[in-house]
């Protein structure tokens, strides 16, 4: 599959895309509200690209995507993936702008502040922030709560036992206690700073609350300025620590696997979350054999990414635990909160890598696709031979009048139009679906034996529930051709699958490629038979609007239908046009009938 077919497969959906080279290399990596429009969008004729995005587009061998919940988390997951890659059209992302943190620095008297660089020095790092203006507020929440040192010193205890330092303006109008000169201890000082990190860790429920009354009675004191204030740096907390799942407060360290499963396939999505933030992401598919369970299959998924990425984090999310135990590792099934959200992106990219693949397959080996298919109706319905041959009947009338019935077929997997066969309900009087539907399974079979017998279908689905199904059983068993055959009820309400002797319906994966073959032969004999009722009725609509009438004979009927188009134009038509083509007297008593 090419590019260009490649990316009419993207979702509508925020995420981050990944060019590469023909030799496999990150060569751009970008972020998307709308991944299909986005990428789309490059993919135009050259003249309306610049010279930058013709030559980009000119080396790009391959397409790659993660999907995410917010264009938020699309910004913050690029510039993760810029920094991993370093991809080479990747100019605007290259300089030294990069997305800010907030640093708490290791010395004895930590300084906070904003950043954009992240320096290995033993200071915490919290974020990264998508907006400068969030960080700020919250450093703004600090300065004023807080009246922590802003000077760039190295303000160590023996220093100030020494008397190194003079304190500044801030110390004098009250926006810093002093540090420098002693007016403040250490463990005072570093009181302050452990309640900071624990706000930034996630801890500002108290803060909020606090924030909340002081808000409220400012308010009620009319002092709204003071009010406002609270109020903005409310929105601010409460803007922070609405986390997302690409960034969390804190340093975590996790590695998330999904899997999910379509039929003898698995699909699998793994992210690598380091300091918060995803590092990696992988998608992975793997055959199953028949004995190999979704545990199994899971312990593979993980050996197959230690071996490509190293040794794996303590902590791993996973949506069911492996039939393995490994040394030194928490397997975690997530049930609320962050890891809950990690994982559902993680399964959200696994379904998405899922009908990727399945659509791809379909277009470049259709025959192994429809084979796999079948292989999933015939396990799900416990058959013991691959559904190659499938017939569905399905009735048509409408109060009884014009009854018919369609017998549709499917070989391989698709529809078979030569073998469609259409029936005149012969033997029953009025509306009776039931009867209707074992007059027709009867005549279908019974002549089918006589003809070639060997041709009998693996399975027949009857469009109904309980009742046709019965009866149509009851036309098998007279047939004596009950065993050779699967037959199944599927109910449209419910998509039930009903099976003889069975009280109780059984429902197949409404998202599985095996009911989706039984919805489609299912609605192409309702189609089928449909169509042949409304042309039989449209027809006994004409006999009775002109063959009834006294002088129009056959030839006489054709050559007005074929001069005017239908029965209501002849209605609308003027007598002199009419009496133009049968003479005036037939005219008169054409006019007169369909008048009335």
């Amino acid at each position: 599959m090419d590019v260009k077919e490649k990316i009419g497969l993207l979702p509508h959906s925020p995420g981050v895309y990944r060019y590469y080279n023909d030799v496999g290399e990150v060569i751009y990596v970008g972020k998307a509200k709308d991944l299909f429009k986005r990428v789309h969008q490059y993919f135009v004729p050259a003249e309306r690209l610049n010279t930058k995005t013709r030559i980009l587009v000119s080396r790009i061998a391959d397409v790659q995507y993660s999907v995410v919940d917010t264009e938020a988390d699309a910004l913050l997951l690029e510039n993760n993936l810029i920094k991993q890659y370093k991809p080479r059209y990747n100019i605007l992302l290259k300089d030294s702008k990069t997305y800010p943190w907030i640093c708490v620095t290791a010395d004895e008297f930590p300084r906070v502040f904003l950043t954009r660089k992240i320096v290995h020095d033993g200071s915490r790092y919290f974020g990264p922030y998508s907006s400068v203006l969030h960080a700020r507020y919250l450093l703004d929440f600090f300065d004023k709560v807080y009246p922590l040192r802003s000077c760039k010193l190295k303000i160590t205890s023996d220093a100030v036992l020494r008397g190194k330092f003079r304190p500044c303006l801030d110390f004098h109008i009250g926006k810093c206690r002093g540090c420098c000169v002693g007016a403040i201890s250490r463990e005072e000082y570093n009181a302050c700073i452990d309640e900071i990190i624990r706000l930034l860790k996630g801890g500002a429920g108290e803060i909020i609350r606090d924030c909340k009354a002081r808000m409220q009675e400012a308010s009620d004191k009319l002092d709204f300025e003071t009010a406002q204030l609270y109020k903005d740096r409310l929105e601010a907390l409460q803007m922070h620590y609405a986390k997302s799942v690409i960034t969390s407060a804190g340093d975590r360290e996790a590695d998330v696997f999904s899997l999910v499963t379509d039929g003898f396939e698995s699909f699998g999505n793994f992210l690598r979350i380091r300091g918060g933030a995803i590092v990696q992401s992988l998608n992975l598919g793997f055959k199953s054999r028949i004995e190999e369970t979704q545990e199994s299959v899971l312990s593979t998924f993980i050996a197959e990414i230690e071996s490509k990425f190293g040794q794996l984090s303590r902590q791993i999310i996973v949506p069911f635990l492996p039939d393995v135990e490994m040394d030194g590792v928490e397997f975690s099934i997530p049930v609320r909160g962050d890891k809950l959200s990690l994982l559902e992106l993680s399964m959200k990219n696994a379904k998405e890598f899922r009908f990727n693949s399945l659509k791809q397959r379909e277009r470049c080996d259709p025959d192994e696709y429809r084979q796999g298919v079948m292989e999933e109706l015939r396990t799900a319905l416990g058959m013991k031979e691959l559904p190659v041959h499938m017939e569905c009947f399905d009735n048509s009338n409408i109060q009884g009048t014009n009854p018919v019935a369609a017998c549709v077929v499917f070989r391989n997997g698709e529809p078979c139009r030569q073998d469609y066969r259409r029936f005149k309900i012969k033997t029953v009087v009025g509306a009776n679906d039931y009867a209707s539907m074992k007059e027709v399974v009867n005549r279908r079979y019974s002549r089918m034996l006589a003809e070639n017998p060997d041709d009998l279908p693996q399975l027949v689905v009857i469009d109904g529930g309980k009742g046709q199904l019965n009866f149509a059983w009851q036309a098998l068993c007279e047939l004596g051709i009950q065993d050779r055959l699967t037959v199944i009820g599927l109910a449209e309400r419910m998509e039930e699958v009903i099976r003889v002797g069975d009280p109780y319906p059984m429902f197949i994966d409404r998202n599985s490629r095996a009911l989706r073959l039984l919805q489609q032969i299912r609605d192409e004999a309702h189609r089928f038979g449909i169509t042949f009722h409304r042309s039989l009725r449209s027809k006994a609509q004409v006999q009775s609007a002109l063959s009834e009438i006294s002088g129009v004979g056959a030839k006489t009927e054709q050559r007005l239908l074929m001069h005017f188009g239908s029965v209501a134009r002849i209605a609308s038509a003027s007598e002199e046009d009419i009496a133009a083509l049968v003479g005036p007297s037939l005219a008169g008593r054409i006019k007169a009938a369909l008048n009335r």
